[in-house]
């Protein structure tokens, strides 16, 4: 049973920093501490498929980061960038990105890390929602031409100020605006500086409500996320992260950039995932850890027993989707490594994680128990704690909670206890370790990359020859779920899979997010009160495709 005490931000800030949870430190703290015990050791190792996987396109040092950092502070402060104001970073994991973010930090404003696979619909509403102050993207990722996208936009943005392009060609280059621009250096701790507890990320999650919610994370529940994960992994100043989560998700973030901050270990950037051109790279240059989806892991096994060099992993944790047995055998056959499951979400970061050493036993059948500093509870829908075995809401409270939902306070809905509700369904065993069993939210997993459902649904909804649609998720043996797109037509009309990937298109949503699939029916199956039956549209398709 809840406690009854209403939930009191004072009380668990209290708590956590009485318990060793929180530290009160920065990202300055921590990066003073790395130049002071490593200065002439590598914090960054950076590759981009543009120039192949050979050689890295420039290497960081610990004291070359700080320099850089300075440099980057200063120039943003003489954009008028300073407390309170919000950053875009629209990188791929480019060595810009960690830069960038440390400077904005230390001026007192907020980083908003988002997806380069966004377009003009998701940041439209993203960019105008925050008032975002400046935004940094590349001149072109995958082919695609970002600065064009910012001039359509910036019409409809009247608070962004600033675009600053990588690899740029005028006056907004980012080496010439951040690194070049001859402002005084801004070095640690500046007055402006944020307080441990204020909010330093603004990471947008997808939802069942249409909009992206942004939630808010500080240093602390940051910096209480990688201790947690460095407790359970083992991972030490000699860890060397590979940094192949996209920064633009809380993994890729605060498991990979900020983790590496913690440690004073190693990070190597890689902008575009490959299986063959990676895992060279992984052993290449000594990579012992990777936090990352499921997909990476069968990668990299692929690629070893194809003939590539085998990486020195000792730990690898899973997060966004359920392992399948047989990766984790395949992993620790072929790569002799442990694997970890993880569960956690924006606004938790991680909650539960599996130790290394009980990877075979209990990483393909649970997402692991409650890390150091938080805590988890299964109960029915009164908020009543539910016996071992038995399925309900997954509540969870800690050191990683987030501060809130930016301007939507009325949204937070935190527990008595400090509980959260995760939205998603699970049961524990009698260890602690829990399983997730569902989702009371309607979020499709596609390769650990969250779909909004009702924001693709609306799409569909407006396609001219549609009536009703539903999108639901297939199984899909490498990227863990698909999407398909059940939709009724009118009379006459006719559909394919290629005509909705169009209209999606032109709809200008991010191709992650399309369905790659199509099911026409006469009549969607509906309840009682007309709301269509999803879990007999999945139990369908999932029929279907195993048929094929």
């Amino acid at each position: 049973m809840l406690a009854e005490k209403p939930y009191d931000p004072a009380d668990r800030a209290r708590y956590m920093r009485e318990h060793g949870f929180w530290h009160d430190m920065s990202f300055d703290d921590l990066l003073t501490e790395a130049v002071s015990r490593f200065p002439d050791k590598n914090a960054i190792v950076a590759y981009r498929t543009d120039a192949g996987y050979d050689r890295p396109v420039k290497t960081i040092t610990w004291r070359e980061l700080e320099d850089l950092v300075s440099r980057a502070a200063g120039a943003l402060r003489g954009l008028g960038v300073g407390k309170g104001d919000i950053v875009g970073i629209m990188l791929p994991n480019w060595w810009e990105f960690v830069v960038s973010a440390l400077a904005t930090n230390r001026l007192g404003a907020a980083v908003n890390p988002l997806m380069h696979i966004f377009r003009h619909r998701e940041l439209r509403f993203m960019l105008g929602f925050a008032d975002t102050k400046a935004i940094i993207i590349p001149k072109t990722f995958n082919r695609f031409d970002f600065p064009s996208m910012l001039d359509d936009l910036r019409p409809e943005l009247p608070a962004l100020k600033h675009v600053i392009v990588v690899d740029g060609e005028g006056d907004n280059e980012f080496n010439r605006v951040m690194l070049e621009s001859g402002q005084p250096p801004v070095g640690p701790n500046p007055p402006e500086m944020l307080a441990a507890d204020e909010m330093a990320i603004l990471m947008y999650t997808s939802g069942t409500t249409g909009e992206p919610k942004g939630v808010m994370q500080c240093h602390n529940t940051m910096i209480a996320c990688t201790d947690s994960l460095a407790a359970r992994a083992h991972l030490t100043s000699d860890t060397v992260i590979a940094g192949v989560s996209p920064f633009g998700h809380m993994m890729g973030y605060t498991a990979n950039q900020v983790q590496t901050l913690r440690l004073a270990g190693t990070l190597v950037l890689m902008d575009i995932w490959s299986g063959p051109n990676c895992t060279p790279v992984l052993a290449r240059e000594g990579v012992t850890h990777v936090g990352a989806a499921t997909p990476f892991l069968d990668d990299i096994c692929r690629a070893v027993e194809a003939g590539a060099p085998k990486p020195p992993l000792k730990t690898f944790i899973c997060g966004g989707a359920p392992i399948p047995p047989v990766v984790i055998e395949r992993a620790l056959d072929v790569l002799d490594l442990p694997v970890s499951s993880l569960w956690g979400m924006t606004e938790n970061m991680c909650g539960t994680m599996t130790e290394p050493e009980r990877a075979r036993e209990k990483a393909s059948t649970t997402d692991g128990s409650a890390v150091p500093g938080v805590q988890v509870m299964v109960t029915d829908d009164e908020y009543n704690e539910l016996p071992v075995g038995k399925t309900g809401r997954l509540l969870v409270r800690g050191s990683q909670n987030f501060l809130g939902y930016y301007k939507r306070p009325e949204l937070e809905k935190v527990l008595p206890g400090g509980w959260i509700d995760s939205g998603d369904l699970a049961y524990m065993d009698d260890e602690g370790y829990i399983r997730i069993d569902g989702r009371t939210k309607d979020i499709l997993i596609r390769g650990g990359e969250n779909v909004p459902v009702v924001e693709i649904e609306d799409i569909l909804h407006r396609h001219p020859a549609i009536t009703a649609a539903a999108l639901v998720g297939y199984p899909d043996e490498r990227l863990g779920e698909r999407g398909c797109a059940v939709v009724t037509l009118k009379e006459g009309a006719s559909l394919t899979l290629a005509d909705v990937q169009d209209w999606m298109a032109r709809s200008h949503a991010a191709k992650q997010y399309w369905p790659e699939r199509l099911e026409i029916l006469d009549v969607m199956p509906r309840t009682p009160n007309g709301k269509i039956q999803k879990n007999v549209l999945r139990d369908r398709i999932k029929e279907a495709a195993a048929a094929e």
